[in-house]
């Protein structure tokens, strides 16, 4: 059996940091039972091909300029209007999402998760969220946050220590399941 390769960072890189922090992460709440929702992923795709599309259109469309001007017109609308529509998914509900999920199978509960991540700029405190993927359903529980240092989690060198980072992230799972539901 090979055995993993180490996860490495750029620690001088926050970006770096994140990445592999955000996918570990995923990781690790899917190994326990929850299936990835990529619902919003592929609307947003939808929407980003429809744009292409309407750009491809503007770009090859038989008449030449002067005689094109009101079809152009039309193609820069469409196009603002769908990349504000994209813009405002991204926006409203994605948010600082790493990951959307269904409830686990054989659950009684009827939402996934939202995991989300922050890590700012020029800080070294690393902020995990996990909440209900519909916060106004019945089963939904509060959202619980962990926020630690990302020094804890990677050695002078940026290799990551999975199994202190796993164990976090477990834990944080563990008391959102945990949690009372939230009173109506």
């Amino acid at each position: 059996m090979a055995s993993k390769a180490p996860k490495k960072a750029n620690l001088l890189d926050h970006h770096s940091i994140k990445h592999i922090l955000d996918e570990s992460v995923s990781e690790v709440v899917t190994t326990r039972g929850y299936v990835e929702d990529v619902r919003l992923s592929n609307v947003r795709l939808f929407i980003g091909a429809i744009i292409i599309v309407i750009a491809l259109f503007a770009q090859f469309y038989k008449k030449k300029f002067p005689e094109n001007k009101d079809f152009l017109i039309a193609c820069i609308a469409l196009y603002v209007i769908f990349n504000g529509l994209l813009q405002l998914i991204i926006y409203t509900k994605e948010k600082n999402a790493i990951l959307f999920t269904y409830p686990p199978v054989g659950s009684f509960t009827s939402t996934g998760l939202v995991v989300s991540s922050k890590l700012p700029r020029f800080s070294d405190m690393y902020t995990l969220t996990i909440a209900s993927a519909d916060p106004k359903s019945i089963s939904a529980n509060e959202p619980v946050h962990l926020t630690k240092s990302v020094t804890q989690w990677f050695t002078k060198d940026g290799i990551l220590v999975e199994g202190l980072f796993w164990k976090d992230v477990e834990a944080l799972i563990v008391q959102y399941t945990k949690e009372p539901k939230k009173s109506k």
